[in-house]
């Protein structure tokens, strides 16, 4: 049976069941993150929130989604058919397919490249197309003005985490996300970890990707107020649910990276216990319940607030970081803590 794997037909059979893992892993996680952000949102309102399909309301994004998928799909009669369905496809399998290069624990990664950090990138930059699809194939005034939002306010917020992200590569000398976790194993467990040398970026790179996903308050493009839910007015059933398990993955996938690049991915914040993927998922799901929390308590910011925080402020100060931090790794100051591939972790 070992044998069996090492030939092409057992390599792709593997590769299959890998890539079904992590698909499986995304949709179950899906379906609570949905069910938590409801819960959280009702508790900060005082309310019970989903509470009577399945025990406690467990069942509730699953009734969601079925009903979603039995309803008709209706397509305005001017809209580019083609384009109007390709859209929240294009979003949904984009979205999925960045989780390829995302490590739970040592080894456990789809595919394990050197230059996980630009795939990533390359990828969360063509998300922006299922949206700009979405709102020109619907051919109404509303959606379109969404899209075009959508595709300033993501690109705008994309700079600004790169540059974030320039900080933690130069103190890591890797593209790689095991190499830059395991560059934050060190003997002091939580306080090993890059969010105490990268302390600001910590909360730019938060902001900045509750405005990349269209998260509230940074949730311009489906603004109901005035563009009356944006790019997704014409949207109903199906379509509409991939627009929403596009988004809701792609702020899981932020929580992701936020964990692996700041807070040390599966490594133990306790020297002694073991590390694992419990502890992986654990991060991810404390930082949802930040972006839940977000949604709950912070009122919309005006679309000029947020290209004005984007550009003259996070832009700047992203840009100035990666200087400060390339002048404290060059000369390994403070430990060599800017600069962990001189001392090996």
């Amino acid at each position: 049976m070992a044998d069996f794997y090492t030939t092409p037909l057992g390599i792709a059979v593997l590769l299959v069941a890998q890539s079904l893992a992590v698909v499986a892993f995304v949709m179950i996680s899906l379906l609570f993150l949905v069910y938590g952000d409801r819960k959280i949102w009702a508790a900060v309102q005082m309310r019970r929130g989903p509470n009577v399909v399945g025990l406690f309301g467990l069942l509730q994004t699953v009734a969601d989604a079925l009903k979603y998928v039995v309803k008709e799909v209706v397509i305005p009669a001017g809209a580019d058919k083609t384009v109007f369905m390709l859209a929240p496809l294009t979003s949904f399998v984009l979205a999925m397919i960045a989780w390829a290069v995302i490590p739970f624990n040592e080894g456990w990664v789809l595919s394990d490249i050197n230059v996980a950090i630009l795939y990533v990138f390359a990828v969360s930059s063509l998300e922006v197309y299922g949206v700009i699809m979405g709102g020109w194939a619907s051919n109404s005034k509303y959606p379109f003005l969404g899209s075009l939002r959508s595709a300033a306010q993501m690109i705008s917020y994309e700079v600004s985490i790169g540059l974030i992200i320039i900080g933690v590569i130069i103190s890591t000398g890797s593209l790689n996300f095991s190499d830059i976790v395991r560059a934050q194993d060190g003997d002091y467990g939580f306080f090993s970890w890059y969010w105490l040398p990268h302390f600001p970026m910590v909360f730019l790179f938060f902001i900045s990707a509750l405005a990349e996903t269209n998260r509230p308050p940074f949730d311009l493009p489906e603004a109901e107020s005035e563009l009356v839910a944006g790019y997704q007015v014409e949207y109903s059933s199906t379509p509409f649910l991939l627009f929403m398990a596009g988004e809701y993955i792609a702020i899981f996938l932020m929580c992701a990276l936020m964990s692996l690049l700041f807070f040390g991915g599966w490594l133990s914040p306790i020297p002694g216990l073991p590390d694992g993927p419990l502890w992986m998922v654990g991060k991810m799901a404390f930082f949802f319940f930040l972006f839940a929390m977000v949604k709950a308590i912070t009122p919309r910011y005006r679309y000029d607030q947020l290209m004005r925080i984007g550009w003259k402020v996070f832009l700047p100060m992203s840009l100035a970081w990666v200087v400060i931090v390339a002048f404290l790794a060059k000369f390994e100051l403070f430990g060599g803590a800017y600069a962990r591939w001189a001392i090996g972790g």
